[in-house]
């Protein structure tokens, strides 16, 4: 079975690891897959050195991009071309813009030919992946209209498979937003190589031993790129309160940003007129994420709009609770909650914030700060529960198991 499986760009962040690890566990006497993928605009970092360190050669569409532009009908013309010579029998499509230019190409593909006219078209399937959505917190209203009618109109006549990684991504997805039909959804969780982030004594002396923090430092990290739907501007603001509490009343947290982007200039200048530098520090990208998690006591999250955030699944896999905003399938991370308190709660894995206030997310943050008990509970719940749903062989077994059953029904 061939497989094209297309991304926009291989930029940081969990899409571009999924897409990887799949085109390089996808290559036995089953399954042939080819990584096609545009290119990573400037402000944002490159993360093309995972397919090289896993073996993977991608195909490079240049004109392809984040951004909508003309150069996508460029794009859309040469995926049809790379159709026409691969003849795959499936193609995956994954983030909104390669479903878009990828779900056209297929559709031309599928379609422009002379066994159209006796009914029978070339034989192949589109599947696309949410890995968060972009109908909220991303753009304005009109330009979410437009997204969201594309979508609508590219699940009803190209797209045979709609997967999403969590059950509340597919409520948002299906039920709120109306994309699709409920029986073309798969739910298939992100999965990651749980070993690659566990925790190491030795490393985690290493890290704090880099920000210069002592073992008796409450450490709190996010984890990602700096881009406006994470909302980091709330983090910093919620540093900044802590600062403003009483010396006695509280326990002695250090904020660390881990991570990139075009926003970290003007990040660092509200951080300073904050005056909190010398309580969060910015540590740019990281290769051994070991360490990273190892050093954290907790990871914690401010966004507007996620799928399944991989920075709070590998800090699960390394045992360290988090603290987040309600959103996406954060709710299904954070499992059932224990205890409410004034805008947030105390859950099996995390604590889950539900108010936009400032003073609900540092009220949260003091309670799992302040209690070592609850963050190692916590902790080795996350664990159990990351390696058991998010296991890096678990996505691929489950991504195997599909093509299969798209196979089943002659991939009509």
């Amino acid at each position: 079975m061939k497989i094209l499986r297309i991304i926009a760009r291989l930029n940081v962040g969990g899409p571009a690891r999924h897409v990887v690890w799949l085109t390089k566990e996808l290559q036995d006497a089953e399954f042939q897959t080819l990584l096609v993928s545009g290119t990573v605009p400037e402000g944002e970092e490159d993360m093309s050195y995972f397919a090289v360190e896993n073996g993977v050669e991608p195909l490079y569409v240049r004109d392809m991009s984040r951004e909508l532009s003309i150069r996508d009908l460029s794009s859309i013309f040469k995926i049809y071309g790379l159709l026409r010579r691969e003849s795959p029998d499936i193609v995956h499509t994954h983030t909104a813009k390669a479903g878009t230019v990828g779900r056209i190409a297929t559709f031309i593909y599928r379609w422009l030919t002379w066994s159209t006219l006796i009914g029978r078209p070339r034989r192949v399937c589109a599947v696309h992946t949410f890995h968060g959505h972009v109908f909220h917190s991303y753009y304005g209203r009109f330009k979410t209209r437009i997204f969201l009618s594309i979508e609508k109109v590219l699940a009803r006549i190209a797209t045979k498979r709609i997967i999403v990684i969590s059950p509340q991504q597919l409520h948002e997805i299906s039920a709120k937003f109306r994309i699709g039909k409920p029986i073309q959804f798969d739910v298939i969780p992100l999965g990651i190589d749980t070993a690659s982030v566990r925790s190491q004594v030795s490393k985690r002396a290493g890290f704090r031993g880099e920000i210069g923090v002592s073992e008796n430092d409450v450490v709190v990290g996010f984890v990602g790129r700096l881009t406006e739907v994470k909302n980091l501007s709330h983090l910093l603001r919620v540093a900044a309160m802590y600062n403003n509490l009483s010396r006695s009343a509280k326990p002695t947290l250090k904020f660390v940003i881990v991570g990139d982007g075009h926003l970290h200039e003007s990040l660092r200048l509200e951080a300073d007129n904050l005056g909190i530098l010398k309580t969060l520090t910015f540590l740019g990208n990281k290769t051994d994420m070991a360490a990273v998690y190892s050093g954290l006591d907790i990871v914690a999250l401010t966004s507007r709009n996620e799928g399944t955030p991989l920075s709070l699944i590998e800090g699960m896999a390394a045992g360290r609770p988090f603290i987040s905003t309600v959103v996406g399938g954060v709710v299904d991370l954070l499992g059932d909650a224990r205890e409410s308190q004034n805008g947030y709660s105390i859950c099996q894995r995390g604590v889950g914030v539900y108010s936009d206030s400032v003073e609900s997310y540092l009220d949260g943050l003091m309670l799992l700060a302040g209690d070592k008990d609850l963050r190692r509970a916590m902790g080795l719940a996350g664990q159990t529960y990351a390696d058991e749903q998010y296991g890096k062989q678990r996505l691929v077994d489950d991504i195997k198991d599909l093509y299969r059953s798209l196979a089943s029904t002659s991939l009509s």
